[in-house]
């Protein structure tokens, strides 16, 4: 069966995450994604170990390029740059993430790719943009911190997410972008320039908090594990492990309180409204943490979740899959192609299509590998190595 991008060329000269993980989702598509490296060396991620997987490639390097060819190209070779150019006069998307300006010196600026090419839909991925933070190197962390996300993320200290989240967020939009720009292409036959930055996606992701401020000039700080706006809503601790309770509204918390058999507490005008709950959230933490040590939190998940009220253990990444498998969402693919002596496990691809579905053709390849059989797919003529 083939994919919704079924056709679709995407020549992917990004690297480490965000545009990686980009163009990962398009060849999960069905799209054909030719990922340009730089010989010998490939990806930076490449090296970004341990973890390494039994075949020696980096975990890392693995979670964002399955479903891609991987070409070497040193693109101060002339030959090379002269492959890389008609590789991007060919392709229906182009995707890349160097220095804002530092394409143009090989003749693979939008300006320039557009002129062998108009209908190329061609993404730019940067940190802070092509204008006045051009010069901003655009590392996650770096933008976590820049952009205000660690300031409302930790205890009694800023502190980054444990993934790099601005990466996934900005991957995540240039991909529906990208998306956009090939609809209105195949509408009007025009191609564009899309430019995606890791700031812009962090604010807009900051959503809520972002908008407390635009909307109402509030600058939030860090609460830990608490919500801003909703109690209870966050991690408390049990008989033996902390638990997630998350109460969204004035119903969900008459049923905890029935529950946890203190039905006094819904009537109580300290908490009989969420905006009472917010403003004395302190005590009423410390209430329901000596109702919950009566019990484990497996056994209170069991019970309250019964009542209507979302609640959960908090799990470590092994639980975390291993609850997906008993839900049957099934989180892991084996990945198998003719490259490889064993199919190499993956994280299945989260959106499920009746129609067209997510595939998974090829595993992450080695530097170089495809080069031959990106020549001729693409009906390019360069030298091999």
């Amino acid at each position: 069966m083939p994919g919704a991008l079924d056709g679709i060329v995407v020549a992917d000269f990004s690297r480490v995450l965000a545009g990686p993980y980009a163009t990962m989702l398009l060849g999960d598509l069905g799209a054909t994604v030719v990922k340009v490296e730089r010989p010998g060396v490939g990806d930076d991620t490449r090296a970004w170990g341990p973890p390494f997987a039994a075949d020696g490639q980096s975990t890392y390097f693995q979670s964002v390029n399955r479903n891609k060819l991987s070409i070497d190209l040193d693109l101060s070779d002339p030959d090379d740059a002269s492959v890389a150019r008609r590789l991007a006069a060919r392709a229906d998307v182009m995707v890349e993430n160097y220095k804002p300006g530092a394409l143009r010196r090989f003749e693979l600026a939008y300006e320039q790719v557009r002129e062998a090419n108009p209908a190329v839909v061609y993404c730019s991925i940067s940190g802070f943009g092509s204008g006045e933070g051009k010069d901003l190197p655009g590392y996650d962390l770096l933008v976590q911190a820049m952009g205000g996300l660690m300031s409302i993320t930790g205890t009694s200290e800023p502190t980054k997410a444990g993934v790099a989240v601005v990466d996934v967020l900005t991957g995540l939009h240039a991909s529906v972008a990208i998306l956009a720009a090939l609809l209105h292409r195949d509408t009007t036959g025009e191609g564009q320039r899309i430019e995606v930055t890791l700031l812009g996606a962090l604010l807009s992701s900051l959503v809520n908090q972002a908008s407390g401020f635009v909307g109402a000039g509030s600058v939030p700080a860090f609460m830990g594990n608490a919500h801003p706006s909703i109690a209870p809503y966050e991690v408390f601790a049990t008989g033996d492990r902390p638990m997630i309770i998350a109460v969204g509204n004035d119903g969900q918390f008459v049923k905890l309180a029935s529950v946890l058999g203190a039905e006094g507490l819904a009537q109580d005008p300290h908490y009989a409204t969420n905006a009472a709950r917010v403003a004395n959230r302190g005590e009423l933490k410390a209430t329901l943490e000596d109702l919950l040590s009566a019990h484990g939190a497996d056994e209170w998940q069991e019970t309250i979740t019964a009542a209507g009220v979302p609640c959960g253990p908090i799990n470590d990444i092994a639980q975390g899959f291993a609850l997906a498998e008993r839900l049957g969402l099934e989180p892991v693919v084996d990945v198998a192609d003719d490259r490889r002596s064993a199919p190499q496990p993956q994280v299945a691809n989260p959106a499920q299509y009746s129609r067209t579905p997510a595939t998974y053709r090829s595993a992450p390849p080695s530097v170089g590998e495809d080069r031959a059989a990106v020549l001729t797919l693409l009906d390019l003529d360069g030298p091999t190595r």
